[in-house]
This record gives C-alpha cells, sequence and structure tokens, in this order.
C-alpha cells in the first residue's frame, strides 16, 4: 500500500508539473516564460526551451530580448540535435540580427547544422557542395580567422574528401564492370577536373591497369599501340608514386607485357 501510494504521489506530481509547464507555455507573461526557458536550458532540458523561445519568440519580437530569444531558440535546438530545425533558426536570426553580439556563433553553428546535413560519399553531394559553399562565405566574412577556425577546417577537410571518394569511386566502377576503356577515360577526367584529389595515387594505379586491360583483351592487331599507351600510364604512376605498394605488382604486369612486345 505504501508503494502505491507513492507511485500515485509521484504521477500527480509529474501531472501536476506537465499542467504547469503547458499554462505557462501558452501563457503572455513574457517575464516568466522567459525565466522558465533559461533555467531548462541551463538544466539541460532542452526541447521545453525551444518550445517555450518559440512559444514567446511573437511576445518579445522589437524588444531588447529579440535576438537573444531568436538565438537561445536555435541553440536549444541545436543542443537537442534536431539540426534541421536549428538551421532555420540560425538563417533567420541572421537575417534579422547580423550584429548581434550572438552572431558569430550562430553563423558557425548554422554550418554545424548544415554539416551534419550532409550525407555519406555514396549518397547525393547536393548538400555537400552548398555546405562547402556556406563555409568559402564565411571565410571571407573572417578573413582574418575566426575562433572557430580548426573545427571549420576539419569540416571542409571531410566534405572535400567525400566528393573525391565519390568522384574515384564513380569512376573505378567502370573498371569493375570491366568497361576498361570508359573506366581510363572517367579516371583520367577525375583528375582533370581536380587534381589535388586526395586519392591521386589510386586513381593512376587503376588508370594503369584499366588500360594494360583494355590492350590485354584488344585484337592483335591493336594489342601494341594500346600496350604503349599503358607504358605511359605505368611511367606516369611510378614517376609520381616510386615507393608506392602498388608499384610492385605495375612493375610486373610492365615486365611481362615488354618481356613478349
Amino acid at each position: 500500500m505504501k508503494k502505491y501510494t507513492l507511485i500515485v504521489c509521484a504521477l500527480a506530481l509529474v501531472a501536476a508539473c506537465a499542467s504547469k509547464y503547458e499554462t505557462l507555455l501558452s501563457s503572455n507573461d513574457v517575464d516568466a516564460k522567459y525565466a522558465a526557458a533559461m533555467e531548462f536550458f541551463q538544466n539541460k532540458k532542452y526541447q521545453k526551451a525551444a518550445q517555450l523561445f518559440e512559444s514567446m519568440s511573437v511576445l518579445t519580437s522589437g524588444t531588447a530580448r529579440d535576438d537573444t530569444v531568436q538565438y537561445y531558440w536555435g541553440l536549444s535546438n541545436y543542443r537537442y540535435k534536431d539540426y534541421y530545425t536549428a538551421e532555420s533558426n540560425f538563417t533567420r536570426f541572421l537575417e534579422n540580427f547580423p550584429q548581434s553580439p550572438f552572431s558569430e556563433d550562430a553563423r558557425f553553428l548554422r554550418l554545424d547544422c548544415m554539416y551534419r546535413a550532409t550525407y555519406r560519399y555514396e549518397l547525393d553531394q547536393a548538400p555537400t557542395r552548398t555546405c562547402l559553399a556556406a563555409i568559402a562565405e564565411y571565410e571571407r566574412e573572417y578573413p582574418e580567422g575566426s575562433p572557430n577556425g580548426e573545427a571549420l577546417q576539419a569540416m571542409k577537410k571531410d566534405l572535400l574528401e567525400r566528393l573525391d571518394r565519390k568522384a574515384y569511386e564513380s569512376a573505378k566502377l567502370y573498371y569493375k564492370m570491366e568497361d576498361y576503356l570508359a573506366a581510363r577515360v572517367a579516371l583520367r577526367n577525375v583528375l582533370k577536373d581536380n587534381a589535388e584529389n586526395v586519392y591521386r595515387e589510386e586513381v593512376l594505379y587503376y588508370t594503369a591497369l584499366a588500360s594494360y586491360h583494355y590492350a590485354r583483351l584488344s585484337v592483335s592487331a591493336k594489342q601494341k599501340e594500346r600496350y604503349l599507351v599503358f607504358a605511359d600510364d605505368y611511367l606516369n604512376f611510378i614517376g609520381e608514386y616510386p615507393e608506392s605498394s602498388y608499384r610492385r605488382e605495375l612493375d610486373m604486369i610492365y615486365k611481362r607485357v615488354f618481356k613478349n612486345n
């Protein structure tokens, strides 16, 4: 009976707290809402804080608290890991309060939301390109650097690597399909589009392999000419990566080809 009474009391307390929160949420008492929202935020109850900041945003519009409420609304959603909503919050905040003391943090947090919304390399990379464009804009706004520079560079490096891998893996797919001519063309285009691709070594390796297999599978009358293309690709590879782990394999292929041709 005592345990039952305690459960009933606890449920009653929860219901009372919920009722108090719902009443506060629909209230027009800005001071009470603001104090409660900040308390929820400090206690890491970010969803409730976000709802309160949102509910008072109309009430504080045009007042001294306007930018603070708007910023903490976004920050609460960010801490709650609702990055899509937080990005919208920060975008609107920056449009309305570009000179606010919170603006620098809001700019970076908006970028972080965009970064978290990007996809792994196998999927659509449009959000990745959008985020990189936003990072470039941010860097123009802070040419001397910002306190978030290290984190920003880590984001940028990851996003660029993702695009590089997408391009490399897409081209390599032709190799896996054994369409060696298309593979060589696609792989060369990867470096034509971006000579600094972080997978440059792998791209050049598969370029050489593709030209070798294309020549190997050609009719006899075309093989000599096409093996010379492989030779060019091989020499290009070892010229750039003489210590590569791929070199032994390519050396063996080259010696076998030109021993018999």
